[in-house]
């Protein structure tokens, strides 16, 4: 039996901002399969700005509010309101698939392998936790249960309205950049996400870029500020700060105005890699954490990975902490970004592991 041409698609992925970006290709991916559908999106408050304005998308739910979750009973009356006719959950919950099932949703789309599945009808027999695919392909891999499509060409991208591009510009201003000023980000925190390079090393870097007359250019959110500082201070105050300032989309509109993006692995650097800034991504020698699965989406990338077998803490073991992330230097990392930078204006596909 063919499937029926869904109408009304709600596509869940409620936890974090890199989570998120990596499955707004279903986004794109959905409105090609059903280009007379609905789509709408369920997700947390504080990534709602990442789907906010896409031209493809109706309605944005919240999974949450300021104080947590919402109750329940509300986000279930919110969703059977939408009267929705097909859910792809790319972030699997009980608590997700349970409202779903309650809700009425005729078609259900994800895991296999939880215990809780059986609330889902369209079940992907496909484990995330063997790193085997990227996880932006893990999530469009949903989809093959309703058809055989080719989404191979697809990408995370991010529709950046009017208003944010206006608050990026006011950004430039304040921090004193000229608009046509090539000026270099440096992100130094990932919110617990990875291992992380050190305050120093970033610190170091800006002060080198600087020396080589680019602008740098050190953002973190509000809860970071000693981090930030901690990186302003290493490198000799030759770096600007933006601390919290914008919402994702403002951010994602600054991060694009940019020459390069520099970060541990965290969700701005697939922002970065969204809006087509060139960036150096700088990842921990574990394998749930290993860039095949969660490296930033673009050609224009370096990726640094350590050698966990050359750290004297972890050798033989689990990784222990960030001291193994110290054998990224400083230098290297200038080259790739020259190498970026080059192949930005030439054109030329450049990627850097460590």
């Amino acid at each position: 039996m063919a499937e029926p041409q869904f109408e009304n698609i709600l596509i869940v992925r409620t936890d974090r901002i890199g989570d998120v970006v990596l499955a707004l290709p279903l986004i794109d991916a959905l409105r090609s399969a059903y280009p007379s559908a609905r789509i709408s999106f369920l997700i947390r408050s504080y990534t709602k700005a990442l789907v906010e304005g896409h031209e493809h998308v109706s309605t944005i739910l919240t999974y949450d509010q300021s104080n947590g979750l919402k109750s329940f009973w509300n986000v279930l009356s919110e969703i059977r309101k939408e009267k929705f006719d097909l859910a792809i959950v790319a972030y699997p919950r009980f608590r997700i698939a349970f409202l779903l099932w309650l809700a009425g949703i005729p078609a259900r789309v994800g895991t296999g392998y939880r215990w809780y599945s059986f609330l889902l009808n369209r079940r992907v027999y496909e484990h995330r936790k063997t790193g085997a695919k990227h996880e932006f392909e893990l999530n469009l891999s949903l989809l093959r249960v309703l058809g055989d499509w080719d989404f191979s060409a697809l990408r995370p991208r991010i529709s950046i309205s009017q208003q944010a591009k206006r608050a990026a510009v006011a950004e430039r201003e304040r921090l004193g950049l000229r608009v046509d000023e090539t000026f270099a980000i440096l992100h130094p925190g990932s919110g617990g996400s990875a291992r992380d390079w050190s305050p120093m090393n970033f610190g170091k870097l800006a002060h080198e870029l600087n020396k080589e007359g680019m602008r740098v250019v050190v953002t973190g959110v509000e809860s970071e500020e000693n981090l930030v500082n901690e990186v302003v201070k290493q490198a000799g105050d030759d770096a600007l700060v933006s601390l919290g300032r914008l919402n994702l989309q403002e951010l994602a509109a600054f991060i694009e105005s940019a020459s390069v993006f520099v970060s541990n692995s965290t969700g701005p650097l697939h922002i970065a890699a969204a809006v087509g800034t060139p960036v150096v991504g700088f990842y921990p020698p574990i394998p749930a954490c290993r860039p095949e699965r969660w490296g930033p989406v673009t050609d224009a990338k370096a990726v640094f990975v350590p050698d966990r077998q050359r750290c004297e803490r972890c050798k033989g073991g689990a990784c222990q902490g960030n001291e193994c992330m110290d054998q990224i230097e400083v230098p290297h990392v200038m080259d790739a970004i020259y190498a970026l930078l080059k192949s930005r204006t030439t054109n030329v596909k450049t990627t850097t592991a460590w």
